[in-house]
């Protein structure tokens, strides 16, 4: 099996070193951009298998370099991110981002994200679940992997199509925390609740009526979450 080829796009230069020794270590092929546009360029040529991409760059800035990455490209991408704040983990998701990464960078958690990302989206090619929901407002076609709210088309990232997909599966089970965080994310994002409320909430926005009062999406406090199939 050939490497998975990481395409690095930052403009700080130490950070791109850090990220390559670690990368490499760990059997990968990096490649690197020091802005946006060289990353665009690269991305283009050598069709990475996973992209890693800084948030506060000159000229192009991560967010947009993340948006033109979806007009053509369904490539899994981490965002780098110096601050740990929802709002910029959320915009990251709008823009279709699949993961993020807060710095400083840590290079054994970095690696352990690159390889659980990769993995999703191996599992996700090979995945072709037959559970297709629909209730005149909500309809998941998890074969075709389409999803429309009010016969309007949504767009979900790979990691929300997943995670929903998990949800519907279990009709009116509850999946713990835990569970879902290892089922979809991998065992590398167990301990990570926050991460799986910040998910949720964004799902709840792309599919819900109203997602501050959520008929689809139910939290079990304490515990986890289930899917309700509407009557």
């Amino acid at each position: 099996m050939s490497s998975p080829r990481i395409l690095v796009i930052d403009d700080d230069a130490n950070i791109v070193r850090l990220m390559e020794y670690g990368l490499r270590n760990a059997g990968m092929e990096v490649l690197s951009a020091h802005d946006g546009t060289e990353g665009l360029r690269q991305l283009y040529e050598h069709k990475p298998d996973l992209v890693i991409l800084d948030v506060m760059m000159p000229r192009m800035d991560g967010w947009t370099v993340c948006q033109r990455i979806r007009e053509f490209s369904d490539v899994p991408t981490i965002m780098v991110t110096a601050k740990d704040q929802d709002s910029d983990i959320v915009r990251g998701l709008d823009l279709g981002a699949d993961d993020y990464v807060v710095k400083p960078v840590r290079l054994p958690v970095l690696v352990a994200r690159v390889r659980a990302c990769l993995r999703r989206a191996e599992r996700a090619k090979q995945e072709r679940p037959e559970i297709t929901y629909a209730d005149g407002y909500l309809l998941v076609d998890l074969p075709a992997r389409r999803v429309t709210v009010g016969d309007e088309p949504v767009k979900l990232t790979p990691t929300e199509f997943s995670l929903l997909a998990r949800l519907i599966q279990s009709p009116g089970r509850v999946l713990t925390n835990r569970q879902l965080l290892e089922d979809v994310w991998g065992w590398e994002y167990t301990d990570d609740l926050d991460y799986l409320r910040i998910y949720i909430w964004h799902l709840r926005h792309k599919i819900e009526r109203d997602p501050k009062k959520p008929d689809y999406i139910l939290t079990e406090h304490g515990v986890g979450y289930r899917f309700r199939a509407s009557e």
